[in-house]
């Protein structure tokens, strides 16, 4: 089976990516490859820009090789108090 585009994934500046396991005896649909992924094997959860009502589930690999945007660094504490970010 040949690879699909990123067209069922919703296109975002930054995803929130989160490794995820399941008891749950469910199936989805990779977006990305398009290929069934089960719920019970290692697998990441997508959210467009930090919105759950939007995740979808995929596969680790297909992640990886997608090099999607994660989350935007935030400043921390310390450079913030200092003037720095």
């Amino acid at each position: 089976m040949t690879r699909r585009s990123r067209s069922r994934l919703e296109p975002a500046e930054w995803y929130a990516i989160r490794r995820v396991r399941s008891r749950k005896p469910a199936t989805y649909t990779c977006p990305l490859c398009g290929r069934l992924l089960h719920a019970m094997s290692d697998h990441v959860l997508l959210s467009p820009e930090g919105d759950t009502s939007r995740r979808r589930h995929a596969h680790l690999e297909c992640v990886a090789a997608a090099g999607l945007p994660g989350r935007p660094r935030r400043p921390s504490l310390w450079s913030r108090l200092l003037g720095r970010g």
